[in-house]
C-alpha cells in the first residue's frame, strides 16, 4: 500500500489540505487586512484541494476493491 503512487498522491492532498485549514484558521484568528482580503481565497482552496483528496482516495479504494 505504502508503494501505490496512488496512496502516496492521496495522503500528500490529505496533509496539504490540512496545512491549508490551519494556514486559514490562523489567518481568522489574527484578523487584519490580510484576512479580509485573502479568507475567503484560502477557503476556496482548501475545498479544491479537499475534493481533489476525496477523489483521489474513492479512486484509490475502487482500484484496490478490483485487485
Amino acid at each position: 500500500m505504502l508503494s501505490d503512487p496512488i496512496f502516496i498522491f492521496g495522503a500528500f492532498l490529505c496533509l496539504l489540505v490540512l496545512v491549508i485549514l490551519l494556514f486559514g484558521i490562523g489567518s481568522f484568528a489574527k484578523g487584519g487586512e490580510f484576512n479580509k482580503r485573502n479568507a475567503n481565497r484560502i477557503m476556496r482552496w482548501r475545498i479544491g484541494v479537499q475534493f481533489v483528496a476525496v477523489v483521489t482516495i474513492v479512486i484509490f479504494a475502487w482500484a484496490r476493491a478490483k485487485a
